[in-house]
């Protein structure tokens, strides 16, 4: 479902909608300040201490893979302590995270620390999106997540253009990082509103999905190596042109909010041509709007805005239809756990490519991060045949309304709860029905939907949810 397609029940404002969340998506807005200010720092920093791109990738992988982590143990904490405690410690452990990159240099410490950020900062996004799940009206869910989407794409832009008030990359921007995260504590800690249902783990099914959306799972992971290498690596390429501080946050602030833009018609499109072919169109598009940046190692300042504006453009677009395509194929009942397998192969996308992205552009130079955008675009035209989708398990509705997701690891499984399009008395029967959560069941292999020979990685990632 578009955002344009949001119908307002019963004629309330969206405004109204929207007002009895406003702590929690300030809280969100926040972390992303934080959190998207943090990442372009220190590429930032590390490009003008002359440090190897294969750190700075290492420093976004390692962001990625604590997110995934994080997903997989969230849900005991939030279990043991509660919610709004295991918020109040994730939010006290990623700001002290964040100040321990001030005071030690040395970059294999930066990694831990990186690591911690993003393990504490997937806790928070389950708190809160558990917590937004429990509150929305079953009919409001679509105009509740639109708001969400928009306070985590407004703070990714926001903490770029703090760098173009203040372009010194001293030690203040890393403590206005921690007050991002000190401030993200004070509406959930004084929230008066009730306490959301504990969580409970739900089966992944890896085998499963691999056996019935593999093209769906294939485009994830492609979105991973090249939206990961981006938010990491991007900063240290338009720096390694020639740009400033200020011309860089622009520059970041610029291509994410095209991110957000994109939506709008993204969802048009999605809900009127078959989602298979415009993957491919996607990602045939990305790599020639790629190509020109990836063949000159040196580009005039308006050539680099526009194209990489129009390569963001396309880039964020091929998650969201992912996760469209592939809901088109599968049950209501198992699209929560979809969303928790969409998520971990995303991850594992996005801790892969920012060091391959690193090692590329360490080699042979900083232009062949979009030389590495082209080049796994055009593995997806290649990879993704809309002629091999047998349509067998094809739900009766489908193709299901577009709802603009988050495009990267903005979110946690528990955002599928938002879903309208998710029965929610189906999920929770769902989640009845398994009786131990640390055994993943073997579930039936059914035939390929899609095509037998897109395999991408899997993973054991237990998804919780309330």
């Amino acid at each position: 479902m578009a955002l344009t397609d949001l119908k307002e029940p019963l004629g309330t404002p969206m405004r109204q909608i929207w007002k009895p969340f406003r702590a929690l998506y300030f809280a969100s807005l926040m972390m992303l300040i934080g959190s998207g200010l943090l990442s372009t720092y220190l590429a930032l920093r590390l490009a003008a201490d002359h440090v190897d791109s294969l750190w700075v990738g290492a420093l976004m992988a390692a962001n990625y893979f604590g997110l995934v982590l994080g997903g997989k143990i969230g849900h005991r904490l939030i279990a043991r302590v509660g919610h709004i405690r295991a918020y109040s410690a994730c939010a006290g452990i990623v700001g002290a995270a964040v100040l321990g990159h001030g005071l030690v240099d040395w970059l294999p410490a930066w990694i831990v620390l990186r690591m911690i950020v993003g393990l504490g900062m997937m806790c928070q996004y389950m708190v809160i999106e558990s917590w937004l799940n429990e509150q929305a009206d079953a009919k409001q869910r679509g105009v509740v997540f639109s708001g969400y989407m928009i306070a985590s794409y407004l703070g990714l832009v926001l903490g770029q253009l703090i760098l173009v008030m203040h372009p010194a990359l001293g030690l203040e921007l890393l403590m206005l990082v921690a007050l991002c995260f000190a401030l993200c504590l004070v509406p959930v800690a004084l929230t008066r509103r009730i306490h959301p249902a504990p969580l409970r783990p739900a089966p992944m099914e890896p085998r499963f999905f691999i056996k019935r959306v593999p093209q769906s799972l294939t485009t994830v992971l492609g979105s991973g190596l090249i939206v990961g290498s981006f938010y990491g690596l991007a900063p240290l390429y338009a720096s390694q042109q020639g740009l400033t501080t200020e011309q860089v946050g622009l520059f970041m602030g610029c291509c994410i909010f095209a991110g957000l833009l994109v939506q709008w018609p993204l969802g048009w499109l999605s809900d009127r041509y078959d989602r298979a072919l415009l993957i491919r169109c996607f990602a045939l598009a990305l790599a020639v709007c790629a190509l020109p940046l990836a063949i000159m190692s040196q580009v005039p300042l308006e050539v680099l805005f526009v194209a990489g504006f129009c390569c963001s453009l396309v880039q964020f677009c091929l998650y969201p239809l992912a996760v469209a395509f592939s809901n088109d194929h599968v049950e209501g009942d198992r699209r929560v756990s979809l969303t928790a397998m969409l998520l971990v192969t995303y991850g594992v996308g996005a801790s892969i490519g920012p060091l391959v992205a690193g090692v590329l552009m360490k080699l042979f130079g900083s232009h062949m991060l979009y030389g590495f955008f082209a080049l796994f675009a055009l593995v997806l035209v290649w990879r993704i045949r809309p002629k091999a989708v047998t349509n067998l398990h094809q739900v009766d509705d489908a193709p299901l309304h577009h709802v603009a997701m988050p495009d990267n690891m903005t979110s946690s499984p528990l955002v599928a709860c938002l879903d309208p399009r998710v029965d929610e008395q189906v999920v929770q029967d769902q989640m009845q029905t398994s009786p131990n959560p640390d055994v993943e069941p073997e579930p039936e292999l059914e035939p390929v939907t899609e095509g037998a020979d897109d395999e991408p990685p899997s993973s054991d990632f237990t998804q919780a949810r309330p």
